[in-house]
């Protein structure tokens, strides 16, 4: 069997094109000779045939939610329905820019003013800023306007993260200027009430927490936690990566929290960014209303929209215009399309999907916070390692070779050899239960003495083991 050319050059034949251009119908200038290139450039010469299907077969080689199931805990990776596509590319969302005349855009800011007040009624907020393009860029946006806050009194330097938070979070917070307090979980995967009362003072600015946590487990006390730090002085932030769990059901701002992200494309559906252009909306209570990042949408008496940009309070641009705006045009179109009965639905079947899973494998994976799981559950495979040495790393390599995504694995740090799984709401019940079938028969062809092909998976692939640890500084693909 003909082996498939590895790179472009390797179908390059001279002479050979997949365009062509007319003769320019009028002298052209030639180019400065001190601009001028000595050696023709190095470009592959291939034909627009061999060119297309190069480039295709390449993007089959890639793993997407497309074509399999992507059950990464905590990230998030639901299907996208191709119609929010469609929608964004309309030419009078897909032509416009900002800077037009407000005439020509009154469609886009009408979407944006809309939306806004609907992720309020989702979150429980008043206001909200499509501004940040991710949700790690949610939290530094927030942390600013803290920041802004309490501009007078720089006693307040400190902001409190749970030891199973997203790793994010203490990095917005150094990169903000403030001091990290860890708060332990207690032995049933929740914050440690006690421990966090004790880091309480006037030192603290606020708490960054995720609910449900990144264990899946519901923070049953988040009232009282929230109210404690409200007693300190500080703020409530609830990092909104598992929104899925509750969205149409529980409202953050019920909760006690002052602020919200919403990653759109954990809970709406929007592409996962990947290096691309995402969105995390932030919404905030009327305390912190005024230090929002600029621009805003606003509504006109004649019930026409404009941009804000007149706040005094306001932290300033936190990105260029209104944020990313055909990723919110997905989102949009995503929550018109379900309405809240369809969302609760949406975080129903979340909850359903990741219980029924867990049920299938803890037979033999130990799931160490099995009560109350929403919409994900954190696995254990430390049991492997006494065959033959088999981790879970090993585990997410095996299941490439039964057609499935690894979940997320070694997060949270508090669960030994974690395998952090979230199955959405988008798949099947029969995608669910080869899913669950593979993590058992890994674990059984692991029992039954065969470490040495679990530790040289995958073995299906293009490639087996990248090395990871210099893929991203050096093209060195395989290993």
């Amino acid at each position: 069997m003909t082996r498939e050319p590895d790179t472009i050059f390797e179908l390059s034949r001279p002479g050979r094109r997949s365009w062509s251009l007319p003769e320019a119908p009028f002298d052209v200038e030639p180019v400065p000779s001190e601009f001028a290139r000595r050696d023709a450039p190095k470009l592959p010469e291939v034909s627009e045939g061999g060119l297309i299907r190069h480039f295709t077969q390449l993007s089959e080689r890639n793993f997407a939610i497309d074509n399999a199931f992507y059950p990464l805990g905590s990230c998030t990776m639901k299907y996208n329905p191709k119609v929010q596509d469609e929608l964004a590319a309309l030419s009078g969302f897909r032509d416009l820019h900002p800077d037009q005349p407000l005439a020509d855009i009154q469609g886009a800011l009408e979407l944006l003013w809309t939306f806004e007040r609907d992720l309020c009624e989702i979150t429980g907020m008043t206001a909200a800023t499509f501004c940040p393009a991710a949700g790690a860029h949610g939290e530094i946006t927030a942390l600013l306007m803290w920041r802004k806050h309490f501009a007078n009194d720089r006693s307040r330097d400190t902001v409190i993260i749970p030891d199973s938070a997203h790793g994010t979070n203490p990095a917005s917070v150094r990169l903000a200027g403030f001091k990290v307090a860890e708060v332990p979980s207690g032995p049933d995967g929740q914050v440690d009430v006690d421990a966090l009362k004790g880091l309480l003072g006037p030192h603290v600015v606020g708490l960054m927490i995720t609910n449900p946590n990144t264990l899946g487990v519901f923070e049953q006390r988040i009232d009282e936690i929230t109210k404690f730090v409200h007693d300190a002085g500080g703020f409530a932030y609830c990092d909104g990566a598992n929104l899925n769990a509750l969205v149409g059901r529980a409202l953050p701002g019920d909760m006690g929290f002052d602020v919200v992200h919403i990653n759109l494309h954990k809970t709406f559906s929007t592409p996962h960014g990947g290096g691309g252009p995402g969105a995390g909306p932030l919404c905030v209570d009327e305390a912190l209303e005024p230090y929002l990042p600029v621009p805003r949408v606003k509504r006109l008496d004649d019930g026409t929209f404009a941009w804000d940009h007149d706040h005094a309070s306001t932290i300033g641009p936190v990105h260029s215009f209104g944020g990313n705006f055909a990723v919110v045009v997905r989102a949009y179109a995503y929550l018109r399309r379900l309405g809240l009965d369809g969302l609760r639905r949406v975080s129903g079947m979340a909850v359903l999907n990741a219980n029924y899973v867990k049920k299938k494998v803890d037979a033999r994976y130990r799931v160490p916070y099995s009560e109350g799981t929403m919409h994900e559950f954190v696995a254990s495979g430390d049991f492997l390692r006494k065959f033959g040495g088999v981790r879970t790393f090993d585990v997410a390599k095996a299941l490439l070779d039964h057609g499935f995504h690894a979940p997320t694995v070694y997060f949270p740090l508090t669960v030994r050899e974690a395998l952090m799984v979230e199955p959405t709401e988008t798949e099947s019940k029969e995608t669910l239960d080869a899913f669950a079938q593979a993590l058992l028969e890994i674990a059984e062809q692991a029992e039954a003495g065969h470490a040495d092909e679990l530790r040289s998976a995958p073995h299906t692939l293009p490639v087996s083991r990248l090395d990871e640890a210099r893929a991203a500084r050096q093209l060195k693909l395989r290993a």
